[in-house]
Parts: structure tokens; sequence; C-alpha cells
């Protein structure tokens, strides 16, 4: 029903805003004229300065042996043809003196979103932006410590890295053409760099393109309900690949890579809810992860889910 109440708003051009958890079951709309009612402030600023602060977390984070026997299960479903690429994300336990307010206003990000008290999210990926008939989707995938020597030719030159931004970038441009027409790969594999708290990393991302019907105001949710969950924080192939990350992972991702978007009456700017905090009965909780192919190294990945719990 969520779906068809924004495809309502679209038709009338009323300005919204949208969160989607990660399996698109549960999904909030609130009309920006509704927005300071709500205790819910997003911010989508791809050209903000950044502002450097003292606060780092401090992190618990469950055991490497816990972590690799997930990641073997991974292994095992892919060479049985189940999987070709699965993002597996783990929860990791952090402290900080701030509240989640104070975490929204200090972080660093070109998307951020404060949920009431419940989580926090400063993303620096695009999901979908949506502006004169044209949709654009920028998946990211591929991550490095910006300190190692020849980290950019690195990053861009490893074999594992490049099939697996492959995969994720062919996901995208089938899912683009389920809503949109003539989609085509703008830039292929471009670096960006993303302050991480006590590091620099950079980040491998694609732009793919593709055009859409005048009307498309009128079923913006549909175009929502089709491209949901995202497919870089997935895998391929998505349906088998959902249901393997419903047996292994063993929390609940909740809100955490899903999506917000906001509408403006005109055009459409959207988020993946990475980098992501959520208060608990038991304190603070960083969600992370990373994509996983065949052939990926367990303590690589391992060190790459912390190297995303961070305070940018």
């Amino acid at each position: 029903m969520e779906f068809d109440a924004l495809n309502a708003l679209g038709k009338k051009k009323e300005p919204f805003l949208v969160i989607s958890d990660f399996r698109a079951n549960n999904i909030e709309v609130i009309p920006l004229s509704k927005l300071k009612e709500s205790d819910v402030e997003f911010c989508i600023n791809e050209k903000y300065r950044f502002a450097r602060h003292n606060y780092f977390l401090k992190k618990t984070a469950s055991s490497f042996s816990e972590y690799k026997k997930k990641f073997d299960f991974v292994i095992e479903k892919i060479k049985a043809g189940h999987t070709y690429l699965l993002n597996l994300t783990q929860p990791t336990h952090i402290g900080t003196k701030l509240n989640l307010k104070e975490i929204y206003d200090i972080a660093n990000a070109p998307y951020k979103l404060r949920y009431k008290d419940e989580f926090v999210c400063f993303s620096p990926e695009k999901f979908i932006s949506i502006k004169e008939s044209k949709i654009h989707t920028f998946p990211m995938k591929g991550t490095i410590d910006a300190s190692l020597p020849n980290a950019k030719e690195s990053i861009l030159e490893n074999q594992k890295e490049m099939a697996e931004h492959t995969m994720v970038v062919d996901l995208l441009r089938n899912d683009l053409s389920i809503v949109a027409t003539n989609v085509r790969v703008e830039e292929f594999r471009y670096i960006t760099r993303i302050e991480a708290g006590e590091k620099e990393l950079l980040q491998v991302s694609s732009h793919i393109s593709g055009d859409l019907p005048q009307k498309w105001h009128e079923s913006i949710g549909d175009i929502l309900r089709a491209l949901l969950p995202a497919g870089s924080i997935s895998g391929t192939p998505k349906k088998s690949t959902l249901g393997i990350i419903e047996e292994i992972e063993g929390y609940e991702r909740g809100f955490f890579s899903g999506v917000f978007g906001v509408y403006d009456g005109e055009s459409f700017e959207s988020a993946v809810m990475i980098r992501f905090i959520q208060k608990t009965q038991k304190g603070y909780v960083y969600k992370s992860g990373g994509g996983i192919t065949l052939d990926s190294d367990a303590i690589s990945e391992y060190n790459e889910l912390l190297d995303k719990v961070y305070l940018p």
C-alpha cells in the first residue's frame, strides 16, 4: 500500500520523504509538509564541506572465527551456483558519548538521515536519482585504505574487485531495464575519496542511466518497488541471494541497507542506508559488510567490514 501512496503523492507532485527497510517490507512515507512533526531529519548535499572533528568510535567486533564460519558458508553457496555475489553484513557494538542527534550533526556525508531516537545513517552511496525523465544509479563496490602503497592502482587492477564490481553493474543495468529504456553505463569504475574517521578510504563506483516516461511521477512507487532491495548491498542473482542472506547473517538488518529518498515535486534523490548506527537495549550497534565472491579472502573481507565502522 505504501508504494501506491507514493504513486498518489507523485501524481499530485506533493513532496515527500520515503524510508524503506532492506527488504522493502517496512516503508514510511512522510509528506515534507509534516516533517517537523515527525522527529525525523535528513540532509542531501553532495557538495558538503568536510568539517573535521575529534570523535571516534570504540569497536567491539564479532570474532574473526565467527565471521569466517559465515564467510565459508557463503563460499559453499557460490560453489553450488546459488549465488555469484553476496553482500555479507554483521553488527559491531560500538561505544561513544554522543547521542544520535549529535552523531547526525557532526557526521560528514552527502546523504544523512536521523530517524527519531532509533537510528542514524551517514551514507556515501547514492541509490537512484531521477531528473527530467532520466534515471541514474551509482553502484558503489570496492573499498581500500587510501594510505596503502599505490592504493588506486591496486584496487582498479585487482581482478577480484573488478569481477565483483562488474557483477553489481550488470545487476543494476538489469534492474534499471525493468523501469527504463535505453539503459547504458555512463562511467565505469571511477574512484571517490571518503574520510573515514582515522582513515581515508578509496571507493569504486560506476554511473548507469536510463530513460523514463514523461509521467514517471505517477509511478514513483512502482519504480521503487521494482528496484528494491538495492543490488549493491544484496547480490546476484537477487532472489536466491536474499534467501541465503536471511539464512546466514543471524541478525535483522532492519532499515540498515534499505534506502531513503526525497521527492521535491520535480525530481527524486535517494541513498542506500549504509554507514548506519542503531540504538538498541544493549547500546549502539554499527552495521556494515562487504561483497563476497569466489575469489574473496576471509581476513581481507573481515578487515574491510571493520574499516567501514567509523564516524566520518
